[in-house]
């Protein structure tokens, strides 16, 4: 069993869940309530169950699935249904599912009553490696993402492999694009390696190297002050994708699918505004490309998407603001981009 020491509380990978048994015999919770949408409860909460066979006394929190019902609605429902339950501040939540489910499992903890106890299982291989880890909790707003919420830290995260066989070929592509990202701004031979792997079949080795790398970026700057910035590479242009397909597309954009475009498109910027080399920019272009299915972004989208860039929480005075690379292995932040610029990096994007 591996275990990453957060400040405050602990990783733990491939543990069976073991030490949440220790944690839950040692602390007295008055309830235990377990946060799940309807698919993590049909796929995921057997196994839970499973590893948990002695723990019958908890309720079971439900909700919706899907990015779009991560808004103040559902919380509001959610906090009105702990109120049911009779939840008070010494109640546990156990966020057991995806990113939605840690993002605002975590901000409805976070918030109840000032603050409850929470622990995130991820389930995806997305929220194994980002969401679910660095102490970030929220809710979008207008569909633009991430817009309210909370720096809060889980009792501790559990990443078990296990879970990753119910997921879709898809979700392993969409959590595979973070795991990339990790390589690009802080470990080239990550990125490397991982060219040789199997998506599908991603180790435990490899998702304790991507946590492992974004814990070395949080707990160097757990606010978001500075260094913590590098972790939004790709995520400008792809959050705004991501945003748009969801409420125009048929088939909206995984979040991984929408980064991997935007890890393209800031790639281009990268090697215009930083010390990306051109051989640089070729690489992690055809192998995004090689990897990630084809997106074409209508022109009639662009205006619409430097709206919800602008709207993007990282910004300052105005400025639509990037994390950028000098290099492969290595990123800066809040690196200035004009609209033009960005625009032309989409037209990139098309092109290939």
């Amino acid at each position: 069993m591996k275990t990453i020491n957060c400040d405050g509380h602990s990783i733990y990978f491939e543990s069976g869940l073991v030490p949440l048994k220790e944690l839950l015999a040692q602390r007295n919770y008055s309830k235990v309530f377990v946060f799940a949408d309807s698919h993590t409860s049909e796929l995921c909460l057997p196994l839970f169950r499973e590893y948990l066979d002695e723990l019958e006394d908890f309720d079971i929190i439900e909700t919706d699935p899907g990015e779009e019902n991560k808004n103040i609605d559902f919380c509001i429902g959610i906090w009105k249904t702990l109120l049911d339950f009779g939840a008070d501040r010494k109640c546990l939540m156990i966020n057991l599912g995806g990113g939605v489910i840690t993002d605002m499992g975590g901000f409805i903890a976070s918030t109840y009553k000032r603050g409850i106890d929470f622990i995130n299982i991820p389930t995806t291989l997305l929220s194994q490696v980002d969401a679910s880890v660095g102490g970030k909790t929220g809710i979008d707003i207008d569909n633009v993402k991430n817009m309210v919420g909370t720096f809060a830290l889980p009792q501790a995260v559990f990443i078990e492999n296990a879970f990753l066989q119910t997921l879709s070929t898809r979700e392993m592509l969409s959590g595979f694009a973070e795991m990339i990202k990790h390589g690009l701004i802080a470990d080239a031979a990550y990125y490397q390696a991982l060219k040789n792997v199997a998506y599908q079949t991603v180790s435990s080795d490899d998702i304790y190297r991507s946590v492992e790398i974004k814990h070395e970026v949080v707990t160097a700057d757990p606010f978001e002050k500075g260094l913590r910035k590098i972790l939004n590479y790709g995520h400008t242009i792809g959050h705004a994708v991501e945003s748009y397909a969801l409420t125009n597309d048929k088939k909206p954009l995984t979040h991984g699918e929408a980064i991997a475009i935007g890890m393209i498109c800031e790639a281009f910027l990268s090697a215009k505004y930083c010390n990306l080399g051109q051989g640089e920019l070729n690489d992690i272009s055809n192998y995004i490309v090689s990897i990630y299915p084809k997106y074409q972004i209508k022109e009639d989208s662009f205006a619409q998407l430097i709206e919800l860039m602008q709207s993007d929480k990282k910004n300052e005075e105005g400025f639509i603001l990037f994390s950028l690379l000098d290099k492969i292995g290595q990123c800066t932040y809040n690196c200035k981009v004009t609209d033009a610029d960005i625009l032309e990096s989409l037209n990139y994007y098309n092109s290939l």
